[in-house]
């Protein structure tokens, strides 16, 4: 069985029968896990094998892991730094904040693929223009060429530990004030005042980037509608102007953001029929069934092959890792580079 075009949530440590009979449905192509999803590392891994053993091939797992503020399992994963932290010392030593970024994405990767997990859904390319605070020290830095090369060292460290990044949010978040979380945003610049925000996008692409995820962002000045559910932004600036070839991924169809489709099975419709090849829905648990109603028989089989490619792979087990020398190098290197800094992790983002 093929994977389907939508990601949902599930409701905690372990799957309840009727999750199950979702999972099991043609239209599901992966879960996203979550804080309420996490207890401890052995019972996380029990989980995404129950995930894994109802399908083959089995379902994607994900999760939003960036570090920082968004951190969805804690203790004893190691506890990663905010985005920020990469650029503030990209601004005393380029090529250091590299290395260390390849580093620290290495650790958070392998500790995922440890468990089971496929895809971490990072970086965040957005600039830090000082708009948006809910993406605030989640930005890499506020210079494009900046965020570039620090996301393609992230990139490579994801891709030594087995795993493929996910860039988001294109085409970027940056300029917009109101959270898409819980409220239309709006990004008022025009097309040729956003080639910074889309130059990180640019040369991950060009480095052979498989997944991309789509906002809610709306841009007047290019298409009325937000960016997740709009043709032009997917089929011609995307596809067509970046030659991007990867999957792309909406972020969760139950923020506000998205609303101005309609319900949730509109919005859904909507980012299909534009060119989302996996839609993700993450705490409407409740609009499941109707979803699986409504879409039975839908196939995409280029979103298939594509979300195909974002399988992870070359994993050890937990113990293995945590025993190994490469492990215990990587969160030496990050301890005295939280130390120097004095990173202050903030409070966790729990919703998507």
């Amino acid at each position: 069985m093929s994977l389907g075009p939508l990601m949902i949530g599930v409701s905690g440590t372990s799957l309840e029968s009727h999750e199950r009979a979702w999972l099991a449905s043609p239209l599901i192509g992966g879960v996203i896990l979550f804080a309420r999803n996490f207890d401890r590392p052995e019972q996380l891994q029990r989980l995404v094998a129950e995930i894994r053993a109802i399908r083959h091939p089995p379902l994607l797992v994900a999760v939003d892991q960036e570090g920082g503020r968004v951190q969805r399992f804690g203790e004893p994963f190691c506890r990663l730094p905010p985005a920020r932290s990469f650029g503030r010392l990209y601004d005393e030593d380029p090529a250091a904040a590299e290395r260390s970024i390849r580093s620290t994405a290495w650790l958070l990767a392998a500790e995922l693929r440890a468990v089971g997990v496929d895809l971490c859904f990072a970086p965040v390319v957005d600039l830090d223009l000082g708009i948006a605070d809910v993406i605030g020290d989640r930005a890499l830095h506020g210079g494009s060429e900046a965020v570039s090369r620090l996301a393609l060292g992230f990139d490579t460290g994801l891709g030594d530990a087995g795993m493929v990044s996910t860039a988001k949010h294109f085409p970027t978040h940056a300029g917009a004030g109101s959270d898409s979380h819980t409220a239309l945003a709006v990004d008022r610049r025009s097309l040729d005042e956003l080639a910074g925000d889309l130059l990180p996008y640019r040369r991950l692409i060009a480095a052979g980037l498989r997944s991309i995820m789509i906002g809610h962002v709306i841009f007047p000045e290019i298409d009325p509608e937000p960016a997740s559910l709009s043709r032009w932004w997917i089929q011609t600036q995307l596809r067509g102007e970046l030659g991007f070839a990867g999957a792309v991924i909406s972020d969760d169809m139950g923020m506000a953001g998205a609303a101005v489709a309609g319900g949730l099975v509109e919005r859904v419709r909507k980012s299909l029929e534009v060119g989302c090849d996996l839609v993700l829905v993450c705490n409407e648990l409740d609009e499941i069934p109707a979803l699986l109603s409504e879409f039975a028989g839908y196939v995409n089989p280029a979103g298939q092959l594509r979300l195909a490619r974002l399988r992870g792979g070359g994993t050890r087990s937990w113990d293995d890792l945590r025993a190994s020398l490469d492990w215990r190098a990587a969160r030496d290197a990050l301890g005295e580079m939280s130390a120097w800094q004095g990173f202050d992790f903030g409070e966790r983002i729990d919703d998507a």
